[in-house]
């Protein structure tokens, strides 16, 4: 009977602590801290942006979409070319009107950019078109079996069209290289395309480095 009532004592004393135990833990789980769904999308475009050349500038103009990138390198390339099309445009548009009232000169000495101007508006027009090629393979590509011929070719046709609309920007660049310093249109010019290549730069890498994440 005394070994019963032991058996007893012990068997309530054993549930008593586990129980006293089990009610303890969601408290202690419940005050660790949590890393939310935006912190992990945010810190995975810091992550890539630390391998592009400009990564300050990455961050700040990509880190607003992380909600649509999530962890998606495709994703996150995808938004890289479309900013990078989108200034791509309103710099070549810019450049085009310069363009036109260079055109309304009454002397060839009154515009000395004149053909410099033509030439990057050219350039930069071609660069429109490459970095609008660009979106389009990556909008295809999260539809495709990783690893699948139709993933590679969207990829290499991705890099191939994103460098050379980089090309294109250094080359409206180039083209400046008689124009006199005194000239406002080439200050101007190559200051804004400057800023674009920085854009173009890090979005080719965002594409390179899909490569290596599929």
């Amino acid at each position: 009977m005394a070994r019963k009532v032991r058996l007893l004592f012990v068997f309530f004393f054993s549930f008593t602590v586990l129980h006293a135990l089990a009610a303890r833990i969601p408290l202690v789980q419940a005050s660790q801290p949590q890393v939310s769904f935006g912190e992990n999308s945010t810190e995975f475009i810091r992550g890539r942006c630390g391998a592009t050349r400009y990564p300050s500038l990455c961050y700040r103009s990509l880190a607003g979409y992380s909600f649509d990138v999530q962890q998606s390198p495709i994703q996150l390339a995808r938004f890289a070319t479309n900013l990078t099309l989108a200034r791509v445009a309103s710099i070549s548009a810019h450049v085009a009107s310069l363009r036109r009232a260079c055109g309304t000169a009454k002397s060839a000495s009154a515009c000395p950019e004149a053909g410099a101007l033509r030439d990057c508006a050219d350039s930069l027009g071609d660069a429109v078109d490459l970095a609008r090629r660009t979106a389009g393979e990556l909008c295809g590509l999260e539809a495709e079996a990783a690893g699948s011929a139709a993933a590679v070719w969207r990829v290499s046709n991705a890099q191939t069209w994103m460098s050379a609309a980089l090309t294109n920007e250094d080359t409206c660049v180039d083209g400046f290289e008689e124009v006199g310093p005194e000239s406002r249109a080439k200050a101007d010019v190559c200051r804004r395309v400057w800023r674009v290549k920085q854009y173009t730069s890090n979005a080719l890498a965002l594409v390179n480095g899909i490569v290596a994440s599929r």
